[in-house]
């Protein structure tokens, strides 16, 4: 069977990671559907797409602009998602958020529809709790920047259906990205092991046991890590960072437990690219 992504693809969610996550499936061919929260923030999430087209089309992506941009629909209202086979839930990686999201998708969808979530660290057997068809779920975890990220990680849950994992990890290799599949725990494979980097990296900061530039280039020359763990941090966000942190402490014990330095440089504001600073200082935009 040739790998191809569904005809239509939803994405709930249009921030930086939902953004990527439907230009992937745009430039992969797929008509794609972006729902928000109210005309604002889909007005700046279609501005986001656009920007990352017209980007692809600048990088030599054979396929027109103004094509790809008439494949894209962007909502407010979930039952725009009515005759998509597949909507990855994009929502920030909240339990309540997604525990309310997820069965407001699913009212819409037909039932051999397939909703696959982004969650980064929230294991699957939590997310069916309000879900007709937990059969239908699957994790779908994109790593950011998704344009530049060549990893999915495929979640498979107790309850996922037979099969679902083999046509995902179809639909993965049909973006240009490669599959791994693993089961069900909490911060899957990649979370997991590189919080915990992550974690230890701060401590050491903290500890003051080297500067952040130096202990990224222990592990970038050492142990031939393309970006260090302070560095991907910032790219990630310390926020988000923090928040994997705490889910996974809940679940696993204190040995996630978030440094102090990390509690206080996102309470400072301090977390990571997008807000201009983090370990480093990224205000003029490199």
């Amino acid at each position: 069977m040739t790998d191809r992504t569904p005809a239509r693809v939803g994405v709930l969610g249009g921030g930086r990671m939902g953004a990527g996550i439907a230009h992937a499936f745009l430039l992969a061919g797929s008509d794609v559907t972006v729902v928000e929260r109210d005309q604002d923030a889909a007005d700046a999430a279609r501005a986001r797409i656009e920007q990352s087209i017209d980007a692809s089309i600048a990088r030599g992506f054979d396929g027109s602009a103004a094509q790809l941009r008439r494949r894209l629909t962007v909502a407010t209202d979930a039952a725009a998602f009515g005759l998509h086979g597949l909507v990855v839930e994009a929502v920030p990686e909240d339990l309540d958020l997604k525990l309310e999201a997820l069965p407001r998708v699913e009212a819409q969808l037909a039932a051999d529809a397939v909703i696959a979530s982004n969650t980064s660290s929230i294991p699957l057997a939590r997310l069916t709790e309000t879900l007709e068809r937990p059969e239908q779920l699957i994790g779908l975890h994109f790593f950011n920047p998704v344009p530049a990220s060549t990893l999915v990680e495929i979640v498979v849950g107790a309850d996922t259906a037979p099969g679902l994992a083999e046509t995902a990890r179809g639909w993965v290799r049909a973006l240009g990205k490669t599959p791994i599949t693993v089961s069900d725990s909490p911060g899957f494979a990649s979370s997991r092991l590189g919080v915990a980097i992550a974690l230890e990296a701060i401590r050491m900061v903290q500890d003051g046991v080297a500067s952040a530039e130096d202990i990224d280039l222990a592990m970038e020359l050492g142990y031939r890590h393309p970006t260090g763990p302070l560095k991907t941090t910032d790219l990630v966000g310390l926020d988000v960072r923090l928040g994997i942190a705490e889910q996974l402490e809940r679940e696993l014990g204190p040995r996630f437990a978030p440094p102090q330095l990390l509690h206080d440089m996102v309470a400072d504001g301090r977390i990571g690219r997008k807000a201009g600073r983090g370990f480093y200082d990224w205000k003029d935009g490199s």
